[in-house]
């Protein structure tokens, strides 16, 4: 589980999205057609898994964004998609996203219940804002057992600004640490910060233990639209 958890810990967060603009979003809006590519690391610094993603539909207002997992072999490790949508003055991510890669599809023959709060990020940040909490509930009906899952998204919270360099480009980003707990029959905690630039989206991600060690990185590895 822990080695899902890294990986997740960097999908969650880059998890999630990088896109163009667009009007209704400052750092995650909709161009459809426009690809990218998140790149995880263990915490050896040895690649884990690369994640290619795509905006395949798109009305403005919301987005369908698909993609593809490869293991560190290139072999594909499984696909799919989830939502994103203008709320306000941001964006809102599926809460489904906070899923490691490959959940849901593994239990999809099975009675499941999913709820959950949505992962929100406002157009304006500040350094010192704190940002919503976000979470995903799944439970698995096996009789005569039943499974459960928790993933939280606590205590968000914009840190500051950062130059980062990748070999997508270099960009100036804002910095936003948080707490992440995972539960299915045992609990994992710990921290972990990303790091967000204007019409790109996530350009790094860092994940920690409870005792601050590092457990894995991404980094935006491509960009195109």
């Amino acid at each position: 589980m822990k080695n899902i958890l890294t990986v997740a810990l960097a999908f969650i967060t880059g998890i999630n999205v990088t896109i163009a603009q667009s009007s209704c979003s400052t750092y995650y809006p909709f161009d459809e057609g426009t690809t990218f590519q998140i790149t995880s690391y263990n915490k050896n610094d040895k690649k884990a898994a690369v994640i290619d993603y795509v905006v395949k539909e798109s009305n403005g207002d919301s987005a369908i964004l698909a993609y593809e997992m490869l293991d560190d072999k290139g072999k594909l490790v499984m696909n799919s998609e989830y939502g994103i949508s203008c709320e306000e003055d941001g964006i809102s991510i599926d809460f489904n996203s906070l899923a490691a890669p490959g959940v849901l599809e593994q239990y999809k023959d099975m009675e499941v219940d999913i709820s959950g709060t949505n992962l929100l990020l406002p157009n304006k940040l500040s350094t010192g804002q704190s940002l919503p909490d976000a979470n995903m509930l799944m439970n698995i009906k096996m009789p005569p057992v039943n499974m459960k899952m928790t993933v939280d998204i606590l205590n968000r919270k914009v840190e500051g600004k950062e130059t980062v360099t990748t070999s997508a480009g270099t960009f100036d980003c804002y910095v936003i640490s948080y707490t992440h707990e995972s539960k299915m029959g045992m609990k994992i905690t710990g921290n972990g910060k990303e790091w967000i630039a204007e019409g790109v989206g996530m350009v790094k991600s860092e994940s920690y233990n409870k005792k601050g060690k590092r457990i894995g990185r991404s980094e935006l590895t491509a960009f195109n639209k």
